[in-house]
């Protein structure tokens, strides 16, 4: 007789739970590869979650986790997936049809997100296969765990009485039976996701990106002088290597967008609607342009902001030949996936420079970076102007039209704030007696930076050599020497504006227009 009957039934039933919830999530997964369009419900739910995200939740994420913060979000929705199967398939224990309803609701919930979005009807196509593929796996199992169950009990026979040998095989075909099953349908699960895993690379678009071969631009920029960059070691480089540069978006899987059906479209109030195919953006006067790009999100002494050269086209053409109508006050640009971010049509025109840009730092825009075009708007936070993977450029108005993140509770005006940052000697470290640098970088775009300051121990400012200035749209790399003496010292910075303006003392977080305050760090000298 088993000692420990409850034990078991609800390892069966989880079990039972885990593989029926692998079987839909692999089901669907083989499903999503057999178009360009379609995706796993799992990327659907987590979209759906990031639109319903409250602002202070998103900043919140992006503060704990950085850049993973989208890695963080699948691997939570994996882990409650994982709950979520072990409790149906308990449930089923007891009343089977508890553990198929279980697997219908989970099913209804990415059906539900997966309506409503930019890829149409078939979108609901691999949740609903998953569903039907994962009802059937919980009913096979949970059948089998059934049988399993009164097999044992016929095992057990009286109270006090040797189990009739009909019995105890009766129990231990059940059990065999259930773990044959059980793994037999775990096999199938894992055999379709990583089948829907391989076939969905012949979407990626890497290797068409590698063959594109970028034109020279009609204005090219000299090499960046060495007068603008210092060497100091720890000192964050003037130019961020592409693999480094921070990527903040709404996307929980990269883009891979085809260039030969790719095409931008300009539209709304202008008296020519516009399309372009990326190799008629090819042969256009592309340009090149030095631009610090930084997020909302990024906090006091953040790591969100990055510079790169740019090629591209000037916005400022394509809206001109459009020929943008009387009283359009808002440029929107819009994503292959439905993002968009709006920014005041005066940003065109105003000699900033803005981009559709097609390069980055000599290549094709990385695909996580917005390939094969972006809007790079100089001056202006991201969430309003650096629209990735961008397929559309509206043109509208503010009163007529509020894009993502300003719907969410963000400013619908959102010019970059006067920052500065220390790279060097990092915060809580450790560093000997002595001479060392103070540096880091600062950046107010399009009003450029005239001064840096420094001050220890809440003592007077000190003025930092600053590199010099490429131009009013990157940031500016400074240095501070300095002889530490031992003890545990506060180290505080702020910037002046090309404007004259002081960087501001008071802190404020990121919500609703970007953060605020000196950034200051702690050593210890031994």
């Amino acid at each position: 007789m088993d000692p420990h009957p409850d034990a078991r039934r609800l390892l069966r039933g989880a079990v039972a739970g885990l593989v029926s919830t692998g079987v839909a999530l692999g089901s669907a997964e083989l499903v999503a590869a057999t178009r360009r369009d379609l995706r796993s419900p799992i990327f659907d739910v987590g979209a759906r979650f990031v639109d319903h995200t409250p602002a202070w939740l998103k900043d919140f994420a992006i503060e704990q986790f950085g850049t993973n913060d989208k890695l963080a979000l699948l691997v939570g929705i994996g882990v409650v997936l994982v709950l979520y199967g072990i409790g149906i398939g308990i449930a089923a224990t007891r009343h089977r049809w508890v553990g198929v309803a279980g697997v219908v609701l989970f099913g209804a919930i990415g059906t539900y997100a997966s309506l409503g979005g930019v890829h149409g009807p078939w979108a609901v196509l691999p949740t609903l296969v998953g569903t039907i593929a994962g009802a059937g796996a919980m009913w096979i199992l949970s059948g089998l765990a059934a049988a399993t169950e009164q097999a044992i009990s016929t095992e057990g026979g009286a109270p006090g009485r040797t189990p009739p040998p009909s019995g105890a095989l009766a129990a231990l075909g059940g059990r065999r039976a259930f773990l044959a099953g059980s793994a037999a349908l775990a096999a199938t699960a894992a055999a379709a996701g990583g089948a829907g895993r391989w076939l969905s690379r012949r979407f990626d678009v890497a290797a068409t990106r590698a063959g594109i071969v970028l034109p020279k631009a009609k204005r090219a920029l000299a090499p960046v002088p060495d007068d603008a960059m210092l060497d100091v070691p720890g000192l964050t480089p003037f130019v961020t290597p592409n693999a480094d540069f921070y990527r903040i978006d709404t996307a929980l899987v990269v883009p891979q967008v085809p260039i030969d059906s790719w095409r931008l479209r300009v539209t709304g109030m202008v008296d020519r609607e516009l399309t372009f195919t990326f190799d008629e953006l090819l042969e256009r006067d592309l340009v090149e342009a030095d631009i610090t790009l930084t997020c909302v999100s990024n906090e006091v002494g953040g790591r969100l902001a990055g510079n790169a050269r740019w090629l591209g086209v000037p916005l400022e053409e394509l809206l001109r030949e459009a020929g943008v109508q009387d009283g359009a006050d808002q440029i929107v640009g819009r994503s292959t996936d439905g993002y968009t971010a709006g920014f005041p049509v005066e940003a065109a025109f105003d000699g900033r420079g803005a981009l559709v840009a097609i390069g980055m730092n000599g290549e094709p825009l990385p695909t996580r970076h917005g390939y094969p075009a972006r809007l790079v708007t100089p001056g202006l936070y991201g969430y309003v102007s650096a629209t990735k993977w961008l397929t559309e450029i509206e043109l509208t108005t503010f009163e007529r039209f509020g894009a993502y993140w300003t719907t969410r509770g963000y400013a619908v005006q959102a010019p970059i704030k006067t920052f500065s940052r220390i790279d060097t000697p990092r915060a809580l470290g450790s560093i000997d007696a002595g001479p060392h640098p103070i540096a880091g970088v600062a950046w107010a775009q399009t009003r450029g930076i005239q001064r840096v300051e420094v001050r220890i121990d809440g003592g007077e400012w000190h003025e930092a050599r600053l590199a010099d200035e490429l131009n009013d749209q990157t940031w500016r790399q400074w240095v501070l020497p300095w002889d530490f003496t031992s003890g545990r010292h506060t180290i505080e910075c702020r910037a002046t504006d090309g404007t004259g303006a002081i960087q501001t003392q008071e802190r404020s977080e990121p919500l609703p227009d970007g953060a605020t305050g000196w950034h200051s760090i702690v050593v210890i000298v031994p």
